[in-house]
């Protein structure tokens, strides 16, 4: 019976990908509620073309000190990526109350490392700074990214460095969620990775594996036990061990039915009878207290 519900399920998606014949970000995105949030589209929080976000702000009433507050960074090996492809995750988060934002970052060849953890700095600055102004909860923000994106975001988390440059801390994020991460991953075999990294010769203190403290955040990790581009024993539970041996409390959460690419796709209506990511990312968001400001 099991089989047979999930089949039933899988059987109008596979349909509407055939008849509409668009990519499958492209169907469930066209899948997403849209009386669930409202747009501010291509918010600049730098100069350069690529340092926009999207503000999704969630359509029902805001907490008395504002909505949660999520900063995405999206994956693609730092070589792909719109924020336009992720309306359904931010989607999702909006319809349970969490406003989100959904940033883009320079991408290989314009940029390799560490230029793109720069933009995503900015991005989260933006965040931190105007939560109040966009109706957030300035003591509640989260970064959040998946693959590529969680790296972006663990960065951020773990290393002061990028955060610093701009006058502000990780102590002033309530939480990071990182989704497939690549957190520990040298030497790279990514062939689209490689040149990023500057492969043979990489730069020092690169992996936030190697760069947990006591100082980081309260964190969400979720992987697939089957992720083939990420090894999520090396990455997620590895990350999650070090974390918690700094004393950081963390939530680690490892899925049987979905892949590298589900993972991220569970978000969507049609597919989270996949796993429940969505519920789980936002159990740890409204579980985690506010930081002093």
């Amino acid at each position: 019976m099991h089989k047979r519900l999930l089949l039933w399920c899988a059987l109008p998606i596979a349909a509407l990908l055939l008849l509409t014949a668009c990519s499958p970000i492209g169907t469930i995105n066209a899948l997403a509620a849209r009386d669930t949030y409202t747009l501010t589209p291509d918010v600049a929080y730098g100069t350069l073309p690529r340092q926009k976000l999207d503000i999704y702000r969630p359509t029902t009433a805001a907490p008395a000190a504002g909505y949660p507050v999520v900063v995405f960074f999206y994956g693609g090996s730092w070589n792909t990526g719109e924020r336009a492809d992720y309306k359904f995750v931010a989607e999702a988060l909006a319809s349970r109350g969490v406003m989100t934002l959904v940033a883009d970052y320079r991408l290989y060849p314009e940029v390799r490392y560490p230029l793109f953890l720069e933009d995503s700095a900015q991005a989260l600055v933006y965040g931190l700074t105007n939560a109040g102004t966009l109706g957030g909860d300035p003591t509640r923000v989260f970064v959040m990214g998946h693959s590529a994106g969680g790296y972006n975001a663990a960065m951020l988390a773990v290393d002061p460095r990028w955060l610093g440059k701009l006058g502000h801390s990780p102590k002033e994020l309530a939480g990071f969620i990182g989704l497939a991460g690549p957190y520990d991953f040298l030497p790279i075999e990514n062939p689209d990775a490689k040149p990023v990294f500057f492969h043979p010769n990489y730069p020092p203190n690169t992996q936030p594996i190697d760069l947990v403290t006591a100082a980081a955040p309260p964190t969400f990790l979720g992987a697939a036990i089957k992720d083939s581009l990420v090894n999520p024993q090396r990455n997620t539970v590895g990350l999650a061990t070090k974390l918690q041996a700094a004393g950081v409390p963390v939530t680690v959460k490892l899925y049987e039915r979905v892949s590298h690419v589900t993972l991220a796709g569970a978000f969507a209506r049609p597919l989270r009878w996949l796993a429940p990511v969505l519920d789980d990312v936002v159990g740890f968001i409204d579980a985690a207290g506010p930081v002093s400001r």
